[in-house]
Formats: structure tokens, C-alpha cells, sequence
């Protein structure tokens, strides 16, 4: 027992230092690894984590003990709206998302989680994750075959790491996965290094100057539906590690509104949204530390990083293959996190009303569908979203149930 609060005793400035870049590294592998995907400097990702983690520590009175990252639910979003509007007119939309949250904390101020479990219940929100992670898949699938051995390797890699090891290695496995995958294409004569010597140790990450579409705001806003529940989710979990009521005190609202301003800042800076992380969650569940001050020091740390321009440097030189093989279990795990939305919410399949639902929002956002008036539309996962609200909204909720005799007839 004494062993074990010594382990947890973050009274020593060193010990929370050491510690919080140790949760920095829980988190890198996956908050460097959106902006690879989506083609923008990894380090304006790390700046925009960092400094968003603190606003999120402001805004929550430095209470609650998380670490704020890039989001993968917006990856597919920011692709597509990218292609439409310009990287520029998505920050918009990203900026919009963050305004969703403040409005979203309000309603949670005013009227607590009733009316957003009304409006969002798991029949909705568990397909609308389920796109979020199978629109990509094809793009996995592309990356990987640009050298099918090595996006295989990193593939196996991360699964044995989730399903094998223990401990804080196994909070990890997109991490060493990248890792391994790096290191075979080095041996291999895959990566080019010219532009690392290049680099400069100091260097600003590049910032970019959002602009404001209608379009890209509508195409975006409808995706942070399923982010918010998650939010929801994640801080009753913390909650739990920490056996503190984080959604009293500070309070859900507040929680809400700093992920908000934290996902608006990096919007205004040219980085992707941010996301409470729940590898972080776990290693402070795992490690029993649930200092806040440590998961500042990991945000600072990700600051510094930041403006280390070789780091960046060096990160762009990872090869499309081994991205490609993580992407190949990534996406199919936040797909899987879907179902588990409906499973974990007892959805019953049997009623009609629940299958037409889950349905027509895999049909849309899958399908790519896109409906507009004049300049303003809306497509994928945005408009599977919208649509799912509505038809839980209008549907009447009976009893009434597929006789599977009738479907053979």
C-alpha cells in the first residue's frame, strides 16, 4: 500500500513533470495522427491540443483531470468539406462545431441531460459513429496498398498491443504501432529524410486563417452530435477514476463549454477539433493519478513540442502505408464503438420504429447522399445526423414489432 500512494503522490514538481510527459505520450500517437490524415502540420495539432487542454482547465476551474486531443469523429468530415469549401471555409465550420457545444452547455445549464438524451438517444447516435468510422474505410484501404507488407505489420502490431500487453503500453497501440511501421520503412529505404535535415529546431507551427461559408458551417455543425455524446460519456467515466462528481461540480455545462472554446480556438488557429481523450482517461484510471496539474504539464509539453520544427519535420516523413494500416484498424474500431452505442442501450431491433431509424441514417451518411436549396446543403455524415433526429422526433414510438413470418411470406 505505501508503494502504491507513493506512486501517486504528485507533491514532487520533478515526479509531475515526468509524469505528465508520460500522459503526453499516451495521447501523441492519436492527436498527431488526425492532421497526417487530413494533410495539415502535425504541429499545429499538438499547439492546438495543448493549448486547448488549458482553456479546457480555465473554463472547469482546473478540476477535472483530462487531456483535450485532435478528434478522429471530424477526420471524415474535414476530408469531404475540404474537397467542397476549401481547408480555410471547413475551419469554419470547425469554429461553428465549437459554438454548438456553448449552446449545448446552456441547454445542459438550463435544462439538464433530459432534453439532449430526448433529442439525441443512442438509436441515433450509434449509427452516426458507425459512418463516421466506415466512410473511411476505403481510404484505409488505399493507403495501405500503396505497400501491403509494412500496413500489415503495423495492423498486427496494434492488435496484438490491445489485445496482448498490459499496463500503459496498452493505451498505446496506434503509438508503437506508427513506431514499428517507421522503423521497418526506414531499414527499407522508404523514407526521406532530406527535408528533416532542412528543418529548423524552432519553428511556429503554420497557422491558418479560417474563413466563414455558410455551406462548410451547415455541412459541419450536424457532426458534432456524436463528439457531444461522447463528451457526455467520457466524463462520467473520469468521474468514476476519480470518485468525484465532475458532472456536479464543475459542473457538465462547464465541461461542455470548455471543449467548446477549446474545438472554436483550434478552428481560429487552423487545427482540427478537439476531443477529452479517453486513452488519456484510461492511463489516469490505470496509474490511479488524478492530479489535474499533470495533464497541464502534458499540455505544456505538447506546446513545446509544438515548436520543435524537426519533430514535425519528421512526423511528415511517415509513409502513407503505415498510416494506411493503422487507419484499417482505427476506423473499424470507432465503427465497432457504434454498435456498441446500441448494444450498451439495449436498442430493440425487434421494433420497427428502431429499425427504420438506424436504417435510413446508414443508408444517407454511407451512401453520400446530399440535399440542398440554393447555396446551402448539406451531405454524409451531417445530413444522416440531421435526419436521424428528425425521425426519432416524428416517429411515433409504438409497440408494434416485425413478425419475421410476414417477412418470409
Amino acid at each position: 500500500m505505501k508503494s502504491s500512494q507513493t506512486f501517486t503522490d504528485t507533491s514532487n514538481p520533478v515526479k509531475r513533470v515526468i509524469i505528465g510527459i508520460q500522459f503526453l505520450f499516451v495521447a501523441f500517437g492519436a492527436t498527431v495522427l488526425v492532421p497526417l490524415l487530413i494533410d495539415i502540420d502535425p504541429s499545429i495539432a499538438l499547439f492546438t491540443a495543448g493549448v486547448g487542454t488549458l482553456i479546457f482547465h480555465v473554463i472547469t476551474k482546473g478540476k477535472v483531470p483530462v487531456f483535450l486531443g485532435s478528434s478522429f469523429a471530424f477526420i471524415a468530415p474535414i476530408i469531404a468539406a475540404t474537397k467542397l469549401y476549401g481547408y480555410p471555409g471547413t475551419l469554419g465550420g470547425i469554429i461553428a462545431v465549437g459554438i454548438v457545444y456553448g449552446i449545448v452547455s446552456g441547454i445542459v445549464k438550463l435544462w439538464g441531460l433530459r432534453v439532449i438524451e430526448k433529442i439525441f438517444p443512442a438509436v441515433v447516435v450509434g449509427p452516426v459513429i458507425m459512418i463516421i468510422g466506415l466512410s473511411l474505410a476505403s481510404v484505409g484501404v488505399d493507403m495501405a496498398k500503396t505497400n501491403w507488407p509494412i500496413a500489415l505489420t503495423v495492423l498486427i502490431t496494434a492488435i496484438i498491443i490491445v489485445i496482448y500487453t498490459k499496463g500503459l503500453i496498452k493505451l498505446i497501440p496506434i503509438f508503437i504501432g506508427i513506431l514499428v511501421g517507421y522503423f521497418i520503412s526506414i531499414i527499407s529505404g522508404l523514407v526521406d529524410f532530406s527535408s528533416v535535415n532542412d528543418a529548423a529546431w524552432f519553428a511556429l507551427p503554420n497557422f491558418t486563417t479560417p474563413e466563414f461559408n455558410w455551406g462548410a458551417i451547415l455541412y459541419m455543425i450536424p457532426v458534432a452530435i456524436a463528439p457531444i455524446i461522447e463528451h457526455i460519456g467520457d466524463m462520467y467515466a473520469i468521474s468514476g477514476v476519480a470518485d468525484k462528481k465532475f458532472v456536479k461540480d464543475p459542473g457538465l455545462h462547464r465541461t461542455l463549454l470548455g471543449d467548446g472554446v477549446a474545438t472554436a480556438f483550434a478552428g481560429f488557429m487552423g487545427g482540427p477539433p478537439n476531443t477529452t481523450y479517453s486513452e488519456v482517461t484510461g492511463a489516469v484510471a490505470l496509474t490511479k493519478i488524478t492530479d489535474p496539474r499533470v495533464l497541464r504539464i502534458a499540455a505544456i509539453t505538447a506546446i513545446v513540442f509544438s515548436l520543435v520544427g524537426k519533430i514535425s519535420a519528421i512526423l511528415k516523413t511517415i509513409p502513407q502505408a503505415v498510416l494506411g494500416g493503422i487507419m484499417l484498424l482505427l476506423f473499424g474500431m470507432i465503427a465497432s464503438i457504434g454498435i456498441k452505442t446500441l448494444i450498451d442501450a439495449k436498442t430493440d431491433f425487434s421494433i420497427t420504429r428502431n429499425q427504420v431509424i438506424v436504417s435510413v441514417i446508414l443508408t444517407v451518411g454511407i451512401g453520400g447522399a446530399q440535399m440542398g436549396i440554393g447555396n446551402f446543403s448539406l451531405a454524409g455524415i451531417g445530413l444522416a445526423s440531421v435526419v436521424g433526429v428528425i425521425l426519432n422526433l416524428i416517429l411515433p414510438k409504438t409497440k408494434e414489432v416485425i413478425n419475421p413470418e410476414e417477412i418470409k411470406e
